[in-house]
C-alpha cells in the first residue's frame, strides 16, 4: 500500500473514530472533560463496529454527527470563502448533504476496523475554551498514528491525523470541486446530495 493510500485509510479510521462521541447512548450529547470525551469516542466506535451494520450503522453515525459535532461551524470552515457566496438555501442543503454523505462514507469504511486501539496523551488548553487532546491510534501492524482532537464546548471541532486537519482537507477538496465547476457552490451541493443518496 502506498504512503498516500495508507494515510487515507488512517485518516478515514480516525475520522470514523471521531464520529462516535456519545454517552451513554448514540446520538446523545455529552458534557465531559476532553480526555473522557476522546476515550469514550474510541470505545463507542468499537461498539458500533461490533453491533451495527448497513442502514442502522449509517443512521447511528448520522445521529451522532448531528448531536455531537459542531457541524455548522465545520461546514462554514470547510466551504471557506464560498460560504459567504452561497445562498441560505444552498447553505442549509450543503450542511444536510455533507453530514449525510459523511455518515454514509464512514459507515462503509467502518469495515476496515481491525483491532485498532486509542491511547490518549496530554491535553493542551488553548484560547476561547478550546482543548487539544493528543492521542495515538495503535494499529495491529505498522506504526501508531498521531491524532490531535480539537474539542470546543464539549464537541469535536476538528481532528488532525499526523498533523493534517480533517476540516482543512475537506476545504481543499470542496474548493477544488467548486473551482472545477464554474466557481459555484450549487454543483458541490448536488454532488454531495447524490453521494448521500447512492
Amino acid at each position: 500500500m502506498s504512503m498516500l493510500a495508507s494515510r487515507r485509510v488512517a485518516f478515514h479510521l480516525a475520522a470514523a473514530a471521531a464520529v462516535s462521541i456519545a454517552l451513554p447512548g448514540i446520538g446523545t450529547a455529552v458534557a465531559a472533560d476532553p480526555v473522557q470525551l476522546v476515550q469514550t469516542t474510541a470505545q463507542q466506535v468499537i461498539d458500533i463496529v461490533k453491533t451495527k451494520t448497513g442502514a442502522d450503522r449509517q443512521a447511528a453515525i448520522l445521529a451522532v454527527l448531528q448531536a455531537n459535532f459542531d457541524m455548522p461551524a465545520m461546514g462554514r470552515s470547510a466551504l471557506g470563502t464560498h460560504w459567504n457566496q452561497a445562498t441560505e438555501s444552498e447553505r442549509a442543503r450543503f450542511l444536510k448533504a455533507v453530514a449525510t454523505a459523511e455518515a454514509k462514507a464512514y459507515s462503509e469504511r467502518f469495515g476496515q476496523y481491525g483491532g485498532q486501539t486509542l491511547t490518549v496523551g496530554k491535553v493542551t488548553p488553548r484560547a476561547n475554551g478550546v482543548s487539544i487532546v493528543d492521542s495515538r491510534l495503535n494499529q495491529t501492524t505498522g506504526q501508531p498514528i498521531k491524532l490531535e482532537w480539537e474539542v470546543r464546548n464539549d464537541r469535536i471541532a476538528d481532528v488532525k491525523v499526523e498533523g493534517v486537519s480533517m476540516v482543512m482537507t475537506r476545504r481543499s477538496d470542496f474548493n477544488s470541486y467548486i473551482q472545477n465547476n464554474g466557481g459555484k457552490v450549487e454543483p458541490l451541493v448536488k454532488e454531495l446530495e447524490a453521494r448521500a443518496a447512492r
